[in-house]
């Protein structure tokens, strides 16, 4: 099995793609716990706008819990890879059970501040009188399951870092499947709304976490999950961190310009735009997933190859991660300049929400296909352990230039509202271009004269 999955063999682009494919679904399949969940709400007979609102109000705190298990899982992922490429399984092994003690603890102390904390949050992330008590309602259930979601994301990595990208796909699958079935039953046949959407979610994570589980202790598993190698090591706690501070900076970052949003847009426009704004995050967490799942699932292969001294594989694997992320992203931004209304329609029948939110979907996917270069270039300094520059690009693009534009376009020209929406796509040329160019004129020479090295 170990054989098998050794992405120094075999075709660059296959390696990728055989994790890409089961990957992109469970990806997908995983936004739809979320999406689901706002696709009922927004069908509720009584409330929908507001029950919708509510949800969208309580996405950063759901961001924040995502940011910790992107801290320990995407941290230690990579850093497997490059142990097992380097023939380290046992090391592997320390550094996925240090990653598992690390969620853990982490997923109780979210929980504990998240309840603690989350009516002075909520009204400072942009809520009303009126949509408070559905926020409240939601995000209450959801954090007593905050643990079962930081190990169901977190740990799932482990198992695509090794390979096993179908049996990867297959943890989400299952989680997502529940929560689709428990979703209808949970809001409208017991009638328990926003809440019952929470435990339907919250129930439905603690099935794909008890699966990885099994799996990572079973005897498929390359690398195993062990009692023994949960024991926290200080040296191993700092270079997951380290190497998952870019993954953990992204999710932040984009918490912090989802506070900004919704607060500046209740400000200037209303419940109405932050109801606009929670569509709008929905189509772009559908829309990025295949340009995210062949990112991150480049990620093994080039942690792989570098750690293996197989430089021009790796070399291979940026340049079709790249051509792929533009081609798809490019098709995306038409798709959605040409049917804005159809897609809004998924989410919300309001009359009022849609012809608020047909401009808004316009401006905030200008350009969209610039956006392919963050994701690459951020992609690639992870993959190969370049920590300092993903995060680097994370906070500029986000808090450099996403959150000022925010506050200050609205205010300027008369703009209002619409200066939310256009700080997205002036953020993704300026900041996509910085983060590719820069891994270009970084690696590339690296990994030539690497190659021409470990040629001769």
């Amino acid at each position: 099995m170990a054989d098998k999955n050794d992405f120094s063999k075999g075709s660059v682009v296959k390696n990728i793609l055989d994790l890409a494919v089961p990957m992109t679904f469970a990806q997908l399949i995983n936004v739809l716990y979320n999406i689901v969940d706002r696709i009922y709400i927004g069908k509720i007979p009584e409330h929908s706008t507001l029950s919708l609102t509510g949800i969208g109000l309580s996405l950063p705190i759901i961001t924040m819990v995502i940011a910790f298990a992107n801290l320990f899982g995407m941290g230690g992922a990579p850093l497997c890879s490059i142990e097992r490429g380097r023939g380290n399984v046992g090391e592997a092994e320390a550094i996925m059970g240090n990653s598992f003690a690390l969620l853990l603890g982490s997923g109780v102390f979210i929980t504990a501040f998240g309840l603690a904390f989350r009516r002075p949050m909520l009204y400072l992330f942009g809520a009303s009188d009126a949509t408070y008590p559905f926020a409240d309602a939601y995000i209450t259930i959801y954090l007593l399951g905050s643990v079962f979601v930081m190990v169901g994301l977190g740990m799932n990595s482990f198992i695509n870092s090794q390979g096993f990208g179908r049996i990867g796909m297959m943890t989400v699958f299952l989680g997502a499947a529940a929560n689709m079935i428990l979703d209808p039953i949970f809001i409208f046949a017991l009638h328990m709304g926003v809440r019952g959407a929470a435990f339907a979610t919250i129930l439905s994570q603690l099935l794909s976490a008890v699966w990885i589980l099994r799996f990572l202790t079973g005897e498929k598993a390359i690398l195993k999950l062990k009692r023994s190698c949960m024991r926290i090591s200080a040296k191993r706690v700092r270079a997951i961190t380290a190497l998952g501070l870019s993954g953990f900076t992204m999710a932040i970052t984009n918490c912090t310009v989802q506070i900004m949003c919704n607060a500046t847009l209740h400000r200037f426009g209303g419940d109405l735009y932050v109801g606009v704004m929670t569509v709008i995050n929905s189509l772009r967490e559908v829309a990025t997933l295949p340009v995210t799942g062949i990112t991150h699932s480049a990620q093994p292969v080039l942690g792989y190859n570098y750690g293996a001294g197989e430089y021009g594989r790796v070399k291979k694997a940026i340049v079709f991660t790249s051509l792929f992320a533009i081609l798809y992203t490019t098709a995306v931004w038409s798709l959605i300049h040409g049917l804005p209304e159809f897609f809004i329609r998924i989410f919300n029948q309001d009359a009022d929400l849609i012809r608020a939110g047909v401009p808004a979907v316009r401006m905030y996917f200008f350009g969209f296909f610039m956006m392919s270069l963050q994701f690459s270039g951020q992609s690639v300094f992870v993959g190969l352990g370049k920590s300092r520059h993903a995060i680097f690009f994370s906070i500029f693009r986000k808090v450099l230039i996403v959150v000022p534009l925010t506050v200050l376009l609205p205010g300027l020209f008369g703009l209002g509202p619409a200066g939310v929406f256009i700080a997205e796509p002036v953020s993704n040329f300026i900041g996509g271009a910085a983060c590719f160019g820069t891994m270009l004129a970084v690696l590339w020479p690296e990994l030539t004269r690497g190659g021409r090295e470990h040629t001769d």
